[in-house]
């Protein structure tokens, strides 16, 4: 016999966790070999902010990166999981600036840049790694000697690099454009960064005079324009009524008079104006509007700035034409009442200048989406500034046809459509900052403002023949972060150096990320790449094979989580608990509204009452990985995170009791293999076979779903039951081949299960090699579990499968008849086939045990069972006699109910063969599957019914 073994009787996930990824982490089992003889796999975490700090969203993605990653590191293959942060341009400024400002009481004008600089830099070396520790809490398998940051050396260089590339072939160029401005910040940023709010907000309908007698049709001598930005009017230089609008036909070419600036502007005609919108007449004003700005484009209108950007009112206006010149004496002074306003005071000042002009037709309630910097927290405002910009449209037509020729996989495909959508209808890309914090671009000019673009200031000398005494002075702008991070996949793999890395892991294999940056960062990581990146051949290589998008993680009602909604929950809370008050502390302490905070503490007691339980690590993966359906938003749930929780200790006591049986015997001498343990084989190897299907299609839920219903349902439940009576009972051999099974599985399935559970199949896997007879240091280091086609056993399946079905009817009879679990019962069986008369014969022992069965006897095809509870199993009658202990009215109702059940499974089947739409589409073989069905449910229910008539007339 094996030596008695002892194993704890829980797992603590607390006590096993941080040590354990200590261990993992000292002994370079992340680390890729760079063997060339093994193939590369390689993921590129998308970088998560410097700033940041881990939320559900990250360990949703990195719970399935990790998943593909320990995988396969498993397969065998040489796996890199490069991580790294972002830079964060405006959001890490942001936070050292509030830093300095309740620490110091200064701002960063009071550093000056170089040490403001520095000054991040420090914040950096103490406070940047939170999100780094944070990964490591979920187990994530990353190099962490590899690790990266946006704004180190190597990556600084390869976007230096890539800007000068650029520029030099004519795609990236310095324009005087609209740009969405954070008035707050003062600096240009992205769509991305732009949240649009709903507002209760008005409707000013202003009268315009015409010029020079002109009138409309109804012979008045104004034209009545609507708008929502009464303070942009002072930089108007049209109105536009629409081509085919038969109102204002006569007036189109003509012009009115633009109040209290007193100008002449002209009336056109365009396809942009709605007709049914106010009264069909709408103020043009291309410097302070995008859709305006094409307006003003196609028909060649002056852009009149009239804000600083400050947002406050100019005190002179600028005057450009669409070729980024001044225009030379344009009639666009601004009133001295309105000089220096800010913008809002100046919108209160022009209605009410208006009003007394008697200009002011009418203000109607409108509801409005009101554009904000999410950082600065004030209305942006396109403004008309100089920035830098990427011709995108000669990258786009490449990347677009890498997805177009499947290059490129999306998954799921649909969002294909949105890529698409956006590529082909590209506009160029601005890059600069007004920030501090970031790459700064790699621009001089001289005093007569000349550009001149390389590496550095000696190379710009030489590049361009430039004396020493030529006075150069650096852009003081800094490039969008998306820029260097658009470079991730390549630029962390250590390009432009041509790296053994970059050669090994480029392309890298899959990218896992949200549908809210496929444009900002997926699609610019695929034009970047290509071209830049060419194979041998000079074909442009992708930067990844596959893009799989997540849906986004929701609270339990299906809310977006935000802190201002007081519903984010934090993942490591989920893995180590957290009490109440600590809760409502993190949730409540930093709102700046006591209303809001309250009502935050409020729903926060009523939910977690008791705070939040500790679930360990594995749990947590497991949920996220379970609820991982392709694509879609997944709303938490708490109890599945308690499920997955027991689903833990269930694999733990499982293990437990195989590891602590004293009848255990793997010692040497004849092994008898039962039907149990051919089955047991079997059915596990469908479940690999289950979880490399799901793994290679990204279906994370299925994968976890296969190892949750082997590992619960047929290994606990029923196999670990089966062996019992042979290790009651049988013989040594049959012992020896229970005992072999039962941890050969079990060491399997902690394999299986690794990938999404790392720490308890660790824990338990040390334990349980011994036994298995396997040698290594880590699990996560040998052969994930391969399909052994020789173990696959549809004998034993179906007999087993029959098997559970008769205990089960047994067991069930038993219930519902209130019958003591310790009292015998016999077991009548009536229409057995001669195959289950067989599985009947060698399996008695097996039966009686786990039915708990006094005997069991086939009756003939006519002969009559005596008063009993009757249960079918396929064509099979089931009698227990009930003598003594049968509730006739109980029987009945449950026969009652049995007959209801098969009577709407043969209405079913009837509904589908009478729909013609079916019959004629359905294949013939389902057809006639569906109609075998049926007789089988007829043949059934006419059992039932005489069973029914035979209690009922006792």
């Amino acid at each position: 016999m094996t030596k008695q073994f002892e194993m704890a009787d829980r797992f603590d996930s607390s006590a096993v966790e941080q040590a354990l990824y200590k261990h993992w982490e000292e002994q370079g089992y992340f680390k890729p070999s760079l063997n060339t003889s093994k193939p590369g796999y390689c993921i590129a975490i998308p970088p998560p902010n410097v700033t940041g700090s881990l939320h559900m969203g990250h360990a949703f993605q990195q719970t399935l990166m990790d998943t593909l990653i320990r995988f396969n590191r498993m397969e065998g293959n040489n796996t890199l999981w490069q991580a790294g942060t972002d830079h964060a341009g405006i959001a890490t400024q942001m936070v050292v600036e509030r830093k300095i400002a309740a620490e110091e009481g200064k701002t960063r004008h009071d550093y000056g840049r170089k040490a403001f600089i520095n000054k991040i830099w420090d914040w950096k070396a103490h406070s940047g790694g939170t999100i780094s520790q944070q990964m490591r809490r979920l187990g994530n398998s990353v190099d962490w000697e590899r690790e990266r940051f946006t704004m180190d050396e190597g990556l600084s260089n390869a976007v230096k690099e890539v800007f000068v590339r650029l520029h030099e072939e004519g795609l990236i160029y310095r324009g005087k454009r609209l740009v969405n401005w954070d008035p707050k910040l003062r600096t240009a940023i992205s769509d991305l960064e732009v949240e649009n709010k709903e507002s209760k907000g008005s409707l000013w309908h202003f009268r315009y005079p015409l010029a020079n007698g002109a009138k409309t049709a109804e012979g008045k001598d104004y034209l009545i324009v609507a708008t929502t930005r009464p303070e942009t009017m002072l930089g108007d230089t049209a109105v536009a009524v629409h081509p085919e609008d038969e109102r204002y036909q006569d007036l189109i070419g003509k012009t009115v008079m633009l109040p209290l600036a007193n100008r002449e502007i002209p009336i056109i005609a365009d396809d942009y104006v709605d007709r049914e919108f106010g009264t069909g007449v709408v103020k043009i004003t291309p410097a302070h509007d995008f859709n305006d700005y094409e307006v003003g484009k196609r028909h060649n209108l002056p852009l009149v700035n009239i804000l600083t950007l400050n947002a406050d009112i100019r005190d002179e206006a600028e005057i450009f034409g669409y070729n980024n010149k001044p225009i030379e004496n344009y009639p666009a002074l601004i009133p001295n009442d309105y000089k220096g306003l800010e913008r809002f005071a100046a919108r209160k000042k022009i209605v009410a200048d208006f009003d007394a002009l008697g200009l002011l037709e009418e203000i109607k309630p409108h509801d409005l989406k009101v554009p904000y910097g999410d950082r600065g927290g004030v209305p942006i405002e396109p403004m008309l500034t100089n920035q830098w910009y990427v011709s995108v449209k000669p990258l786009a037509e490449v990347a677009t046809k890498a997805v177009e020729d499947g290059e490129i996989q999306f998954v799921p495909k649909q969002y294909e459509n949105l890529y698409f959508s956006w590529m082909r209808d590209i506009q160029d890309w601005c890059i600069s900052r007004q920030l501090w914090w970031g790459h700064r671009i790699p621009a001089w000019y001289d005093e007569d403002g000349n550009i001149y673009v390389a590496r550095n200031e000696e190379e710009v000398r030489q590049k361009y023949n430039l004396t020493a005494d030529l006075v150069l002075k650096q852009d003081e702008d800094v490039l969008d972060t998306w820029f260097s991070s658009g470079l991730w996949t390549f630029s962390t793999l250590g390009w432009p150096e041509q790296t053994p890395e970059l050669k090994m892991f480029h392309p890298t294999d899959v990218l896992i990320t949200g549908f809210d940056i496929i444009f900002f960062w997926v699609a610019r990581m695929i034009m970047f790449t290509m071209h830049f990146i060419k194979d041998e051949n000079g074909k442009p290589q992708v930067p990844f094979k596959t893009v799989y998008v997540t849906g986004l993680i929701r609270d339990e009602q299906g809310q977006k989580m935000s802190k201002s909604k007081g519903n984010v929950l934090d993942p490591i809370d989920m893995i180590d608990g957290i009490s109440l008050e600590d809760l409502l502390e993190k949730r409540t302490g930093n709102m700046m509204q006591p209303q809001l905070a309250e009502k935050i503490a409020k729903a926060t007691r009523k939910e977690f009452a008791d705070g939040i339980s500790a679930h360990g690590t594995d749990a947590l993966r497991f949920t996220l990985a379970a609820l991982a359906s392709n694509g879609r938003d997944i709303n938490w749930d708490m109890k599945r995170l308690e499920g997955y929780r027991n689903f833990c200790n269930k694999l733990w006591n499982a293990s437990r009791f195989v590891l602590t049986n004293e009848k255990l015997d793997l010692n040497e001498g004849d092994v008898e293999y039962s039907l149990a343990d051919r089955w047991i084989k079997s059915e596990f190897n469908r479940t690999v076979e289950a979880f490399r299907s799901a793994l290679a299609q990204y279906r994370f839920d299925l994968a976890a779903n296969a190892i949750y219903e082997f590992t619960w349902n047929q290994f606990c439940d029923w196999y670990l039951e089966l062996t019992k009576p042979i290790f009651a009972q049988g013989t040594d051999a049959q012992k020896r081949g229970a005992s072999r099974t039962l941890v050969q599985v079990l060491e399997q399935l902690l394999r299986l299960a690794h990938p999404i559970m790392p720490f308890i199949t660790e824990e338990i896997w040390q334990k349980v090699k011994g036994f298995a007879g396997v040698s290594g240091d880590t699990i996560m280091l040998q052969p994930f579990p391969q399909v052994d086609t020789a173990s696959l056993d549809e004998v034993a399946e179906q007999q087993i499968g029959w098997i559970k079905e008769v205990i089960t009817a047994v067991r069930n009879i038993r219930a519902e008849s209130n019958i003591a679990p310790s009292k015998p019962l016999d077991l009548l069986l009536r229409h057995v086939s001669d195959e289950n008369r067989k599985i009947l014969v060698e399996n008695d022992r097996l039966l009686k045990t786990l039915a708990k069965l006094e005997t069991i006897q086939v009756l003939g095809a006519d002969e009559k069972a005596p008063l009993s509870v009757t249960k079918l199993v396929g064509k099979a009658e089931l009698f227990v006699p009930m003598a003594g202990f049968i509730n006739k009215d109980a029987e009945l109702a449950r026969l009652n109910k049995e007959i209801e059940k098969i009577q709407g499974e043969i209405k079913r089947i009837e509904n589908k063969l009478s729909n013609e739409a079916f019959v004629a589409k359905a294949p013939e073989q389902v057809i006639a599957k569906e109609k075998e069905k049926m007789q089988g449910y007829q043949e059934g229910l006419e059992k039932l019914r005489i069973q029914f008539s035979e209690i009922e007339a006792l």
